[in-house]
């Protein structure tokens, strides 16, 4: 799909964005490869890495989703989107919830109308685990994000655009994620957790990568594609990562979950499994569905996918390998 193709990723100066268009230079060959994002400090330093020097199939262009003007004139001539662009910190979503509803909600919408008006052929948004049942105003403008995005189909119509969403867990290694905070914090010989028995599912940025690209390659528009991942506990990571260190355990936080739930039982009617991955049907008929899931097996009814009761487990050898410490 990459291949000899415009993709425009958003967000693309973010932990995701940088490692997308490392594999992009060099596992495929983009005709243009374009870096959306609003903050030129970070572009300058992505530039000194990946240079239009030496890649001239890259641009960097300096805008904000919130700007649909920008993003009309940014989709121009585009044949592929990654959506990567999101405020994800749930602190600052709760304690600036206007600006959270702007960029998640309201760029989301200036997305789906850009890239219909471009013509562009797929687009594909990342979401999280935390949009599912969620508990925060993040997790709840990422809820808003995928439902917008499902039936930006209905006003794309049968030949227009399709969008998907990729659904996933924490990306060990991004910027957001716990780990670097344990490995600094290392040192101190001291580490702050929240609840020890909390879960999460845990993907490498590799995996979550060739995830979106895989999804970007099925998709017929529509979906939520699910990626099967493993689980761990927050106590188990911690004392793999610094096994050393006091733990000091402050409690859950306002609008944390003790275990995350990313296909909830009211979805299952419309669930179903592949070999690596599941995938949430439409609930509407935009067009051919059947070939969404052709070759899925429907899930049980009341089937859930939930960090605490997944069968695959990541252990503290596999985690030490997954992050190279």
């Amino acid at each position: 799909m990459i291949n000899n193709k415009s993709v425009l990723i958003t967000g693309g100066t973010g932990s995701f964005g940088q490692k997308f268009v490392e594999i992009a230079l060099t596992q495929y060959r983009p005709q243009r490869l374009i870096i959306l994002s609003r903050d030129e400090h970070k572009q300058q330093e992505m530039q000194e890495k990946f240079s239009p020097e030496d890649y001239p199939c890259l641009r960097y262009f300096i805008g904000d989703i919130r700007d649909k003007d920008r993003l009309l004139r940014a989709f121009c001539g585009i044949d592929l989107v990654i959506h990567a662009a999101a405020m994800k910190a749930v602190p600052s979503c709760e304690y600036n919830p206007y600006e959270a509803v702007k960029t998640n909600i309201l760029g989301t919408q200036n997305i789906i109308e850009a890239a219909i008006n471009e013509k562009v052929s797929r687009v594909i948004a990342l979401s999280t685990d935390k949009a599912s049942n969620p508990m925060n105003l993040y997790g709840a403008t990422k809820l808003c994000s995928d439902k917008l995005f499902i039936n930006g189909n209905s006003y794309a119509g049968v030949n227009g655009t399709r969008f998907s969403v990729a659904r996933y867990g924490n990306v060990l290694g991004s910027r957001g994620s716990i780990v670097p905070r344990f490995l600094k914090l290392k040192k101190t010989g001291r580490i702050t957790i929240t609840d020890p028995d909390m879960t999460r599912f845990w993907i490498t940025m590799e995996q979550s990568i060739d995830f979106v690209i895989n999804s970007l390659e099925v998709m017929q528009g529509g979906e939520i594609f699910i990626p099967k991942s493993p689980s761990m506990r927050i106590g188990d990571m911690a004392e793999a990562l610094c096994p050393d260190c006091e733990m000091n355990i402050i409690g859950i936080r306002p609008g944390e979950k003790m275990h995350e739930l990313i296909i909830p039982a009211n979805e299952a009617v419309n669930t179903y499994e592949f070999e690596n991955y599941y995938v949430i049907q439409p609930a509407y008929r935009y067009f051919e569905r059947d070939k969404i899931t052709c070759n899925g097996v429907k899930v049980p009814e009341k089937f859930e996918y939930s960090s605490d009761t997944n069968t695959q487990w990541l252990s503290k050898s596999d985690l030490l390998k997954m992050v190279s410490v």
